[in-house]
């Protein structure tokens, strides 16, 4: 009886989030017109409880999601713009000397701008490795070490990055182990022509649609415990690490494509992302439980960033794309006739 009443309060907490979630992907598209699958992969993220890095050409509308998504999730947000002068501090915060009415001093600690809720990490590899690492163990433990002390960051914390593919001069690439914190790789692309027409006719009139809150910080993070109740059925599960491991190239299930073309697979990390963004997904979607068509739409989001092709595959032109859905493909046609 208890596990009955425990399924139906489940299934009844999973269909009024996702009323809640269509309400705030409504209320995301009055400003940021188009790109559903941009909004759900951004929203997915922040359910999932995890960080994003969103890729796009400047003036795509990266800013506006994100400032828009602190608004309708009830999250106090801070912006960084990374520049190569940047510094550690500039991000975490730092000592000042301060004197007292009585003429006593004493250092007191200036928050910086990372303690918030949602931080926006605006052109995050126009900084150098010293200031990028200083977002590493924010993203994983969700606090910082500064001036001697360990600071616990907002609750929830994400972090949404972006970067511009085209632009490299002056630049500097993020590392593997700093990219494996990003839950997801969402790349922005150009509005089709209909929704290109929809966003003339929406910015450049007197008026702007607004959006409003939704959710509260507290509900996010009621939000992210229940997606991690929702079951997956032994086959998605099955799915997840057939695809995962197949990309190592070390592993026996690696393909002779797999070995020539890849230097080094995802690890563990892509597995368990795959797990969480399949029930966001799911949700989404106004379903209970995730589907093998979850892993398939997941796939390049997840897996994009967490592997590198070897010199010899970039020299051909070959694509990380490419080979993800051609394995996912197969993996999927597999699943399909069992």
């Amino acid at each position: 009886m208890a596990e009955a009443e425990a399924g139906e309060d489940l299934i009844a907490g999973i269909e009024a989030l996702e009323a809640k979630l269509a309400l705030a992907r409504e209320s995301i598209t009055r400003r940021f017109i188009g790109q559903e699958r941009v909004v759900d992969l951004t929203l997915s993220t922040l359910l999932c409880g995890g960080h994003g890095l969103l890729i796009g050409l400047p003036g795509l509308g990266k800013t506006l999601l994100v400032e828009t998504l602190s608004t309708v999730m009830g999250l106090s947000g801070n912006r960084i713009q990374f520049t190569p002068d940047l510094m550690p501090a500039d991000i975490l915060g730092s000592e000042v000397l301060e004197t007292g009415a009585d003429g006593s001093r004493s250092f007191k600690f200036i928050p910086g701008p990372i303690f918030c809720q949602l931080l926006m990490a605006d052109e995050i590899n126009r900084a150098s490795p010293r200031t990028q690492s200083a977002l590493l163990q924010a993203m994983q433990e969700r606090e910082v070490t500064a001036a001697g002390e360990t600071r616990p960051l907002g609750r929830p914390f994400h972090v949404l990055a972006t970067q511009n593919p085209i632009e490299q001069e002056g630049t500097y690439p993020l590392p593997e182990a700093q990219l494996d914190r990003f839950l997801l790789q969402i790349d922005v692309a150009y509005p089709d022509r209909a929704t290109e027409r929809d966003i003339l006719l929406a910015t450049t009139g007197v008026e702007e649609g607004e959006a409003h809150e939704v959710f509260t910080a507290d509900e996010l993070l009621e939000a992210q415990r229940l997606l991690r109740r929702m079951p997956v059925g032994d086959s998605v599960v099955e799915m997840i690490l057939d695809l995962v491991r197949s990309f190592r190239p070390h592993e026996d299930s690696a393909s002779a494509r797999v070995r020539e073309t890849v230097a080094w697979g995802p690890g563990p990390r892509a597995a368990q992302a795959l797990m969480l963004t399949v029930r966001a997904r799911a949700l989404l979607k106004g379903r209970l439980a995730p589907s093998p068509e979850d892993v398939v739409a997941m796939a390049r989001p997840v897996l994009s960033h967490r592997m590198a092709l070897r010199f010899a595959a970039r020299a051909r032109g070959d694509r990380l794309e490419d080979l993800i859905d051609e394995r996912v493909s197969g993996i999927a046609g597999v699943e399909a006739a069992a």
